[in-house]
């Protein structure tokens, strides 16, 4: 699946939704299923700067995809990078680097979040395309 289809996914999803303590719940429930980081990667290297919460982010190619997998000790911090694993995860860097991330504001995440959660939010994604940045470089040599 594409980038796109997947984040028209992630929307709908969030649709079915009345209020926000559901979306919570359901980012919990993100959470809990998202690919586990080993624990190695748990390294202050890893983790995402500029979130309050621990986040641990590690990536790698199998083939010309790249893969993360991730982990958080908060548990809605936790389905927020879930939710962008989803979306990212086993796709090209060149179209993880040209993907919008439009569907955060779609599924009126940034709005309902705090300040320092949004901010992390932000640091999330531009890590995410970081990773991408890094291993399409790799992937030109």
């Amino acid at each position: 699946m594409k980038i796109k289809e997947i984040q028209e996914e992630i929307v709908d999803e969030f649709s079915m939704f009345d209020d926000w303590m559901q979306r919570y719940e359901y980012m919990i429930e993100l959470g809990k299923s998202l690919p586990m980081i080993d624990e190695e990667y748990k390294t202050d290297d890893n983790i995402i700067k500029g979130c309050q919460s621990k986040v641990w982010v590690h990536a790698e190619l199998d083939g010309d995809k790249l893969v993360f997998t991730a982990d958080s000790d908060a548990i809605i911090t936790k389905g927020i990078i879930a939710i962008l694993i989803r979306a990212f995860s086993n796709q090209k860097p060149q179209d993880i680097i040209d993907a919008d991330t439009d569907f955060i504001d779609e599924i009126g995440l940034k709005e309902h979040l705090s300040p320092t959660r949004a901010n992390g939010l932000v640091s999330m994604i531009k890590q995410l395309k970081l990773y991408a940045i890094a291993y399409q470089t790799q992937l030109k040599n």
